[in-house]
């Protein structure tokens, strides 16, 4: 059985430990109503923790193993272990108060990806902003937050960026429409400060930026902002993340994650190449 990779974290783990319960539920050619009427639960329960989206009781893991006939110490200690390191809170979790409760599984699968690719339109995304950027964002989002509440979400995003400089991080691939360079959030410092900003991220050796330009016109990314996560746990899909204005969506089936790929792919050869990306960052900065 696979376990989880170090580093990752619980929203991955839940998902994990999920999809095992489910391949052993299917081995043994046992239904979901089945399954939740031994530990006195539902089917929809089943449902629920096989795709990760519930918290787990120790006991409830540990009757359905027994159900699916996995009695040996050996194979029950790892999923055992995996419940109580699922059930973990993430450090986003002291943030409840600010952060839309359908935000939350992203920036925990976020925090366990392996490579992450994304596709901004409007802004600089997240992983990249300076903080006085986010702040501009988070200010003028169109409603009049409280100042401490304004604070703690610019706490969020700068906490998300740490990944980038820890031990084995993430490969991060980002490419941004030419229009987000352009548009001045919070005014000309602010928006000079991100592009310098941008301009020295590109060091990171963990991270290849690039710029899809005006002068390309129409392009592949007709369906606007996404991005996509891989885990390093085999057992994991891919997940393309899109982001709306009162919620999201998580796609992991094959073929819509492939379509996305293949947008992904159609923007990294027709936008500006890496070692070309600093200059056009430059010509901006020197506009302002």
């Amino acid at each position: 059985m696979t376990t989880a990779q170090p580093g990752s974290g619980p929203t991955v783990r839940r998902i994990l430990l999920g999809s095992q319960l489910r391949r052993l539920r299917e081995e043994k050619g046992i239904s979901r109503e089945t399954a939740g009427y031994h530990i006195r639960a539902s089917e929809s329960k089943i449902s629920r923790m096989e795709l990760g989206r519930v918290s787990f009781k120790e006991r409830d893991v540990a009757d359905l193993l027994t159900f699916y006939q996995v009695t040996e110490e050996a194979d029950r200690a790892p999923l055992l272990a995996l419940v109580r390191e699922a059930n973990s809170a993430g450090w986003w979790q002291n943030f409840n108060d600010v952060l839309p409760n359908w935000f939350q599984p992203y920036v925990g699968l976020e925090e366990s990806a392996q490579l992450i690719r994304t596709y901004e339109v409007q802004f600089i995304p997240g992983l990249l902003q300076s903080e006085d950027y986010a702040r501009a964002i988070i200010n003028g989002g169109g409603n009049a937050l409280p100042s401490d509440v304004v604070e703690r979400r610019v706490s969020v995003r700068m906490n998300r960026q740490k990944l980038l400089y820890r031990t084995n991080p993430p490969r991060l691939w980002v490419v941004v429409d030419e229009a987000a360079l352009h548009r001045p959030i919070g005014g000309p410092k602010v928006m000079r400060g991100q592009l310098e900003h941008l301009i020295e991220l590109g060091d990171l050796p963990n991270l290849t930026l690039q710029v899809m330009p005006f002068s390309f016109g129409g392009h592949a990314a007709e369906g606007g902002a996404f991005t996509i996560l891989r885990f390093p746990e085999m057992d994991l899909p891919d997940v393309v993340y899109l982001e709306q204005l009162t919620g999201s969506s998580y796609l992991d089936k094959r073929e819509e994650v492939d379509r996305y790929m293949e947008v992904y792919n159609r923007l990294s050869v027709d936008s500006t190449t890496p070692a070309e990306t600093p200059d056009l960052l430059r010509q901006v900065v020197a506009s302002l």
